[in-house]
């Protein structure tokens, strides 16, 4: 199937310069990292890494009204990284580079792997059933739906319960509970998707690597946070990597703190229960952790080889753009496999070419993080990949 070329808006963006309003408040612009966007160290860069100019232009005036902060990690030919902005607007203290953060839906990377390497060790079948590994789960209304079509979003299933649709509607449940079961149950109350069955049409959506964490549970006969670490975060050395305790609001450790616009205001968001997002996107990490994951990705270290080819294959089906928990660009005509995270006040990107020529990590402290984050992919993203 046809690499999916970013749309023409996208690529137009790359030109662009993006300009930004201060914040008012206590917090002042904080330069980026004065090592790696001193004038030598742009002077430097070779023609074959990443455009380190554009990229410390991203980072120049933070905070401004669209991010409090941003981290960025270049690597491949000519790695690169830098930080700016700050750390909390009431204090005006630089951000840290080293700061862990809502990683969002880059989670479902985790989710792929550790279900694809429970298929290369024969304890689920890529073609078995929901019905089979979680019987009760679905009702008799669904027609049977595979491991693999949950794995490549073409499941059918119908989105599951929420706390909010926005930052807006969310923000006064925040510390409420939202069970991975319970979020299923309102799916399957719902019936099967009207319009298309399982396996003819892709359809993103947390709901496929829901059930998925639960599968992962009912095999292993283990929480999936504890598979998550002994599986991929401890054999990685992502030592900063991990999920919340159930329902625990907080990000432990150094961070960054989110924030938000609601009703006109900056909010703070860094405490939030995110148990409803589950296997679906509950990680927190770093970007030096993140950087860690992609390369053994793709080195085949985390998947089999056999299993990232069919990771790295998007269905044959019409505008499908998804593999599994990977979805696939073209940009200055290099293939891109890419995913982002966005969780209140936390945008986040990995993205690779195949060869690991070229990898990108970024968190940014956006203050719209669950936008559509556009403007956020073409400021801090695209210059990874200008050149």
């Amino acid at each position: 199937m046809p690499v999916r070329p970013l749309p023409a808006l996208l690529t137009a963006a790359l030109a662009l310069t993006l300009t930004a309003l201060p914040l008012a408040g206590a917090a002042s612009a904080r330069p980026a990292s004065s090592s790696s966007c001193s004038a030598q160290a742009i002077e430097a860069a070779t023609p074959d890494g990443p455009d380190v100019e554009a990229l410390c232009a991203a980072l120049a005036g933070l905070p401004d009204k669209d991010a409090t902060a941003a981290l960025i990690r270049v690597g491949g030919k000519g790695s690169w990284h830098g930080a700016a902005g700050v750390r909390d607007r009431r204090t005006g203290a630089p951000a840290l580079e080293n700061a862990r953060f809502r990683a969002g839906s880059t989670t479902k990377i985790v989710t792929a792997a550790i279900v694809l390497q429970l298929a290369a060790e024969k304890r689920i079948s890529l073609d078995g059933t929901v019905q089979r590994y979680l019987p009760g789960l679905l009702t008799e209304e669904f027609a049977p739906i595979t491991v693999r079509q949950l794995l490549d979003f073409t499941s059918g299933l119908q989105p599951g319960a929420s706390l909010g649709e926005n930052v807006d509607d969310g923000y006064e449940h925040r510390f409420e509970t939202l069970t991975p079961e319970e979020v299923v149950a309102a799916s399957v109350a719902k019936g099967p998707d009207p319009d298309h069955a399982p396996g003819e049409h892709q359809r993103y959506g947390n709901i496929h690597y829901t059930v998925l964490g639960m599968l992962i549970e009912k095999v292993t006969g283990d929480s999936y946070a504890h598979q998550a670490a002994v599986r991929i975060f401890r054999p990685l050395g992502m030592r900063h990597t991990s999920f919340p305790d159930g329902p625990d609001p907080r990000v432990h450790g150094p961070h960054n703190r989110g924030y938000d616009w609601i009703d006109g205001k900056l909010v703070d968001v860094t405490e939030w229960n995110m148990s409803d997002r589950f296997a679906a996107g509950d990680m927190i990490s770093t970007t030096a952790d993140l950087e860690r994951l992609v390369f053994a990705l793709f080195r085949g270290r985390v998947v089999p080889e056999p299993l990232l080819k069919r990771m790295l294959t998007v269905p044959d089906l019409p505008g499908a753009t998804m593999g599994m928990g990977l979805e696939r660009f073209e940009l200055n005509g290099r293939e891109i496999w890419g995913k982002t995270g966005a969780r209140p006040g936390y945008h986040t990107v990995v993205a690779a070419t195949p060869d690991l020529s070229r990898t990108l990590v970024y968190s940014v402290n956006s203050t719209d993080a669950k936008g559509d984050g556009l403007a956020i992919v073409q400021r801090f993203g695209f210059p990874a990949f200008n050149r």
